[in-house]
């Protein structure tokens, strides 16, 4: 196939690309923005392979869209683009309904219309799959275990409000125009490449420079956990073997804590950089507890047993065997660390934006 990629150069959409060129025969167009988020160094075995493109495109740019796909003539989109950071979202909302909402309805749009051109052989084939996060179902309240694929959305944030919008927007395309979509939900994700304002980025390069490890609150607040290279797998999975119309839930069943977390990337730390800065004997004596922020949501889980029996994927990591991968890379990979945090530093201060960074 050859399958259209927004958001391919950032944290999760270029784990798909990587996967893809290495794994499959599919074709990728990688149209990315190319924000502050993005990294061309994960993009680094892909860029010099025949079967990858990438081109700079706003997904708010509809005439850029249509030539896109008037060019490339993709036979499934993945749509990935996303303004992703809770506390970015509370400092500066627009960013977030312009790309995740705007963004989103254009991109429908735009490959509606190429849709309805296509043969019938190819319309009948033709997918569009949206990658949604469990933070659209909201906080897990006393007795709900878990949500599912039809649980209520009641999202906190304007990250999560933005990408329920865009939920919605293309479970209408389904209903009312016809468009063959996939929905799937994430928890959260780490591994190599994540840029370094979320959790266990931030925790473990701070750490490193014997700096405060902030954590709001007490850290109690639990996510579940899943490695970025198992969430590409299920990614192209569902592409391939998913419903037209459907919904699927992508777990890890990690559930931890964010002080959990921490103390974890800590202990790690201790084995792997037993190096430390000036007067620190073990890394967890960094760990700052921090005011919580604004309608911080305690809890998420989700039921992936519906993708697990449709479409038979697993994940291959580990909690502890993916964190020890994931420390290792950083620990291999500091350069790249400072790089992709100077360009964050900019893009704060051109935004006037000043959100803390504290960990969960």
């Amino acid at each position: 196939m050859k399958i259209l990629i927004t958001g391919g150069a950032g944290f999760i959409g270029s784990a798909v690309v990587r996967l893809l060129v290495r794994d499959t025969r599919h074709t990728v167009v990688n149209v990315d923005k190319l924000t502050y988020a993005a990294s061309l160094d994960s993009l680094a075995e892909a860029r010099t392979d025949r079967r990858h493109v990438l081109e700079r495109v706003d997904i708010c740019d509809p005439a850029a869209l249509r030539r896109i796909f008037r060019e490339y003539q993709p036979d499934a989109v993945m749509h990935l683009a996303a303004e992703t950071h809770v506390d970015r979202s509370i400092d500066g909302p627009a960013a977030f309904i312009e790309t995740n909402l705007i963004g989103t309805y254009t991109l429908l749009e735009t490959s509606r219309e190429y849709w309805q051109r296509l043969s019938a052989r190819r319309r009948s084939a033709f997918r569009f799959h949206h990658v949604s996060t469990d933070e659209v179902f909201g906080d897990l309240g006393p007795g709900c275990q878990k949500s599912h694929e039809t649980s209520p959305y009641m999202p906190s944030s304007p990250y999560s409000a933005s990408k329920a919008g865009a939920d919605h927007l293309v479970r209408a395309w389904q209903r009312t125009f016809g468009l063959p979509t996939l929905i799937t939900y994430s928890c959260n994700n780490y591994g190599p490449y994540q840029f370094p304002e979320k959790l266990i980025p931030l925790t473990l390069l701070n750490a490193l420079d014997g700096r405060p490890l902030p954590v709001y609150g007490r850290g109690e607040n639990i996510r579940d956990w899943l490695y970025v290279e198992d969430h590409a797998r299920a990614l192209s999975q569902v592409l391939t073997a998913g419903r037209a119309g459907e919904t699927y839930a992508i777990a890890a069943g990690n559930p931890r804590s964010n002080i959990e977390i921490v103390r974890a990337i800590c202990q790690l730390l201790d084995e792997l950089a037993p190096a430390k800065p000036a007067g620190i004997k073990r890394y967890e004596e960094l760990i700052t507890w921090v005011e919580d922020r604004p309608g911080h949501d305690f809890r998420y889980g989700m039921d992936d047993r519906k993708l697990r029996e449709e479409i038979g994927w697993r994940p291959q990591e580990t909690l502890d065997s993916g964190l020890r991968k994931t420390v290792a890379w950083y620990l291999r990979h500091r350069e790249w660390c400072q790089r992709v945090s100077a360009s964050a530093r900019y893009s704060r201060e051109r935004l006037g934006v000043s959100y803390s960074g504290a960990s969960g």
